[in-house]
């Protein structure tokens, strides 16, 4: 167990120097596709990993799913020796930890920062109520084989991909704000669609799922936009930035998962009124907090990253 908090740790700094190298070489609207392209391909890991891992432990052990994260382990270790640096020196911000600390401070002053990361937290919270309630919804009540609930899990990915995918065309036309907030406004009709679902049933086991799904999609609208507009406000601080918005998304989902267990009744209700409240919050937080004009710089580069 101390060495899964000590993968955690190493694997937490991927996405987060991800995006802000991202934000190092592209502006805002082409910083929201590559963002978009780069999450549809680690949409991917969530779709082959239960297979693989599957597989692994029919012709191996349990152990041998170690074995093989190490073997991956090496893999991306050999791939970041290959990977060059994204940030010139002279743009570089060479401050200690205790002032990166203290940045966050500022960071958090900022409402239009907050504003992005909670919408993708809220958004988050429901994705990981989600991930801890569909099991229970559909396998024990609504009975589907669980041979048959991975590709209804499956389902929710292809239609992340999708949409992230559609992302890329939609924001070089009406722009990442715009698609950001339609993206909030879709999950909030999806969520309250699906807790109304869950409470009533009245579109049984395919209404509930064609809701999930459309809620889940919206990943492909939201997260890719939201971080990009968060790390444009602050283009100078794109890695602390980055890693706030990080860790409210992450956190908020996180507390998504647990209300699923402290509240569970027997019914899919709890998940059903944890997604919608999700919905509602995303939309929320992008339409009061979003609000300010960002700067919108055209150049090939950003600003420099901590």
């Amino acid at each position: 167990m101390g060495w899964r908090v000590v993968q955690a740790l190493g694997a937490s700094a991927g996405p987060v120097l991800a995006r802000a190298m991202v934000r190092d070489l592209y502006a805002r609207e082409r910083s929201a596709q590559m963002l978009s392209t780069l999450m549809t391909i680690m949409a991917i890991a969530p779709l082959v990993a239960p297979l693989l891992g599957a597989q692994i432990l029919t012709l191996w052990s349990w152990q041998g799913i170690f074995w093989t994260a190490g073997g991956f382990a090496l893999l991306a270790l050999a791939g970041l020796l290959t990977l060059p640096e994204t940030l010139p020196a002279d743009r570089r911000n060479p401050q200690p930890l205790g002032q990166a600390l203290v940045g966050y401070l500022e960071l958090a002053r900022s409402p239009r920062l907050i504003g992005y990361a909670l919408a993708g937290g809220f958004f988050y919270g429901g994705i990981f109520a989600y991930i801890a309630g569909t099991p229970f919804a559909y396998i024990d009540y609504y009975h589907v084989p669980p041979q048959a609930y991975g590709l209804l899990f499956g389902l929710a990915i292809i239609g992340i991909m999708g949409a992230n995918l559609l992302n890329t065309r939609l924001v070089t036309r009406f722009g990442s704000d715009r698609v950001f907030r339609f993206g909030t406004g879709l999950a909030a009709l999806a969520g309250i669609t699906a807790a109304l679902d869950a409470r009533f049933g009245w579109g049984g086991l395919i209404g509930l799922v064609a809701s999930l799904l459309l809620y889940t999609s919206m990943s492909g609208l939201i997260v890719a936009n939201s971080v990009a507009g968060a790390l444009a406000a602050f283009p100078d601080k794109a890695g602390a930035a980055s890693a706030l918005v990080g860790a409210m998304h992450y956190g908020m989902g996180v507390l998504g998962a647990a209300l699923i267990g402290w509240f569970a009744d027997g019914t899919p209700w709890t998940m059903g009124w944890i997604i919608g409240l999700g919905g509602i919050g995303t939309f929320v937080a992008a339409r009061l907090l979003v609000r300010s004009p960002h700067r919108d710089d055209h150049s090939i580069t950003g600003g420099r990253s901590t």
